[in-house]
């Protein structure tokens, strides 16, 4: 970490400690997503790290945006997220947007004046998602989309959605992407998901009927959905694993902070080897994974994304941050299974973070298809 990015980081650390983190018990506890504090994170600057300085973005590199999003897990893991998907709207659109598009939905996304939201997923289409049922028809001027998406992160609360619908035939090269607007007629707003952890984030079902979209809102061409989501969904993962660093980061704080100052047997608990074993796997843990997401977002930014990295560092990371959680949670013994202490929100939290951007069932499996493709090329 150079100078810069320590100033970044203990400032932004600054604002995350006193900014959200009186908020989060109680806004856990209510579901309550306070949109006053993602403008606060806009004002900083990190709404938009990555993206060019004059669509209103930090012109920051990719492995800053892992440190930012690593900080602000630290305190809350679904303001994380919520900041982690509205910028890979962001980098869609700025990859795969002309310059219209660029022109009309970044600056209000980079800004944190609006949160940006990504909608692939659908009740038959989760880890399959190139088998997805939404469909576009083309009408003059446009596209007519119907269908339902789920599980859309920020679902009700985001402003631009990027969708994904059918426009061809099976399988993913009849897919197209499209940008929509909260507010257009025929696009409403599912059930809210009751979920484990996130508590603040929403998670909703997005509903499309008769729902017509511009043809100027259309991202490339017909039959080109799949491969933005896909290049979209690498960034995403390395965005979520560092995520989970910082949510086992803090989970590591807290169980290394209470061991030290609760005594049994006249003693801190921290004093018993087999509690200083614990705590070193669960430091290992952290420590392994950070440097793999560090790795994985260097190759983001020197242009050579591998996406066989990109999924073992969302994979490494998310796994440990279910565990060192869940770990933190058994050092604090019964407090640490209430709501006096973080570490239960964390625990929780971290589960999802196993789950989006493609479960880690299918991380494993990304890998294993790039490992034939390395040995099938060598042989």
């Amino acid at each position: 970490m150079n100078d810069f990015q320590k100033e970044l980081c203990a400032n932004l650390r600054k604002f995350c400690l006193e900014s959200i983190e009186p908020h989060m018990e109680h806004d856990d506890a209510e579901g309550k997503f306070r949109m006053d504090i993602f403008k606060g994170l806009g004002d900083y600057g990190v709404t938009g790290v990555t993206l060019p300085e004059e669509y209103g973005g930090a012109g920051l590199t990719y492995l800053d945006n892992c440190y930012v999003l690593e900080e602000i897990a630290k305190v809350s893991v679904p303001y994380a997220v919520t900041v982690s998907v509205s910028a890979m709207v962001q980098s869609i659109l700025n990859e795969y947007g002309n310059q219209a598009q660029k022109e009309k939905y970044l600056p209000a996304l980079t800004s944190g004046a609006e949160i940006g939201s990504f909608a692939l997923s659908e009740s038959h289409a989760g880890s399959d998602a190139s088998s997805l049922k939404t469909t576009a028809k083309k009408v003059e001027g446009g596209y007519m989309l119907n269908g339902t998406k789920m599980w859309i992160t920020s679902g009700g609360l985001a402003k631009t959605y990027i969708v994904m619908a059918r426009t061809g035939g099976e399988g993913s090269k009849g897919v197209s992407a499209f940008i929509v607007r909260d507010g257009a007629k025929g696009f409403t707003f599912g059930k809210a998901e009751k979920k484990m952890g996130w508590k603040t984030s929403p998670t909703r079902e997005l509903v499309f009927e008769n729902c017509f979209v511009a043809t100027e809102d259309m991202l490339l061409e017909e039959g080109k959905g799949f491969a933005v989501a896909m290049g979209g969904l690498d960034r995403g993962r390395v965005s979520i694993a560092a995520i989970g660093v910082g949510c086992a980061q803090r989970s590591l704080d807290e169980a290394v902070k209470y061991s030290l100052t609760r005594e049994q047997f006249k003693q801190p608990i921290f004093d018993f080897q087999g509690l200083q074993f614990m705590l070193a796997d669960m430091a290992l843990e952290v420590m392994s994974s950070r440097l793999m997401v560090l790795s994985a977002a260097q190759f983001i930014d020197d242009k050579k994304t591998n996406s066989k990295l990109c999924s073992m560092a969302k994979l490494k990371a998310t796994d440990a941050a279910m565990k060192v959680s869940t770990d933190a949670v058994q050092v604090l013994g019964g407090v640490g299974f209430t709501s006096e202490y973080p570490v239960e929100r964390f625990m929780r939290d971290a589960k999802g973070l196993q789950i989006v951007e493609g479960t880690n069932q299918i991380q494993r499996v990304v890998i294993a298809r790039h490992l034939r493709k390395e040995y099938e090329q060598h042989a």
